[in-house]
């Protein structure tokens, strides 16, 4: 028994000294339960909306305040007709406007009903349709509290369009964000463990002596996985348009060469792992622990950005997913051109030349 015993601490004192270890028995479950927690919502918070008000008289600006007054919604933006909704849905921040007809409040005092018309940005339809029901329960509500001492009844109707997305197709929501996690975990892990192959065959040492530079190894490991990962995003996105019926209403060559930017980006990642890993095991959980949480619920893919806690929307910032989604909507969904999406296509720039730097600089450490 006691010999028995003897093993048990033995075990434990393994454990205790192997810091990934303990990382996984403690560190993984802490996080995954503070991701969930925070990112899986259903509420909105903050949500960007413009106001389009033809009547400019003291009710449209009581009602604006009441909708801004709410954490639910931040009036970002006053536009003056509906040339501007276009451009102002593009830009991508804004989700929702609102738009008081004529003489608002005039003919509520003598028709006993106004308009209000509400468009959501409906790319991602379950977003479009909780803020079209938090405007709605606003509107019901302050209808309520000027019904509340007269006998004649004021109704303020809402009229909502989804634009982009009249039908809430749940496709156009999950095709740009599978896509993504496709391309970013299939490259990531390809790439993973092509560095710790070389460790494990017992040939890093020949690549360690051999007079090909850093630079060359880390490209040339990337460089056939290029091809393939292309082909990949080529696949989709033709299964996309074919059978799930997803429209491009942008350039299409734009969105092969944002893709290809994005399958580098994740390359180059993949790289990065892979050099600071010491075997493929290390490696894939790397690739699959460490990249698929974050790509699926801080990338904006199902879960509003906007709606969690300012520490995770600035973690997201790092989430070089989060870019590429914005970009995928944009390009196939509203159609935009590079003029609109140049921001985020620097910052994967940015990124990938940054993986790719670190990777070299990994690389060198091994050499000495």
């Amino acid at each position: 028994m006691k010999r028995f015993i003897g093993f048990i601490k033995k075990e434990f004192y393994h454990i205790f000294r192997d810091r990934r270890s303990l990382f996984i028995l403690f560190g993984m479950p802490i996080a995954q339960i503070m991701l969930f927690g925070f990112a899986i919502t259903n509420e909105i918070n903050n949500v960007d909306i413009a106001i389009l008000d033809k009547s400019k008289d003291a009710t449209t600006k009581e009602i604006v305040n009441k909708i801004s007054s709410s954490k639910y919604f931040s009036n970002r933006e006053a536009i003056e007709n509906e040339a501007e909704i276009a451009s102002v849905f593009k830009k991508g921040k804004i989700k929702a406007i609102l738009i008081f007809e004529n003489d608002f409040n005039k003919k509520l005092i003598k028709e006993q009903r106004a308009t209000i018309q509400i468009i959501t940005d409906a790319t991602d339809p379950n977003t479009a349709n909780t803020i079209s029901n938090f405007i709605n329960s606003i509107l019901q509500k302050y209808q309520q509290e000027i019904n509340k001492d007269i006998k004649i009844v004021y109704q303020i109707i809402p009229q909502t369009q989804m634009a982009y997305n009249a039908e809430l197709k749940s496709v156009f929501m999950f095709v740009p964000g599978v896509m993504t996690i496709i391309l970013m975990l299939v490259s990531a892990m390809m790439t993973s463990i092509s560095i710790t192959k070389e460790k494990e065959l017992g040939t890093m040492e020949i690549l360690l002596v051999s007079p090909i530079r850093p630079f060359q190894v880390i490209i040339g490991k990337v460089f056939p996985y290029i091809f393939l990962s292309v082909i990949n995003a080529i696949v989709i996105i033709v299964l996309s348009i074919f059978i799930f019926k997803m429209p491009v209403r942008g350039s299409l060559f734009l969105l092969g060469a944002e893709s290809i930017l994005f399958i580098i980006n994740a390359l180059s990642l993949g790289i990065l792992i892979s050099t600071i890993s010491e075997t493929q095991q290390t490696a894939m959980m790397i690739s699959l622990m460490g990249l698929m949480l974050p790509v699926i619920l801080l990338s904006g893919f199902i879960f509003p950005i906007a709606s969690m806690p300012l520490p995770l929307q600035v973690i997201s910032n790092v989430i070089p997913a989060k870019w590429f989604i914005i970009i995928l909507k944009g390009i196939m969904l509203k159609g935009i051109g590079i003029t609109l999406v140049w921001k985020e296509t620097l910052i994967l720039l940015g990124m990938t030349v940054f993986f790719i730097a670190l990777s070299i600089k990994k690389y060198k450490i091994r050499l000495e």
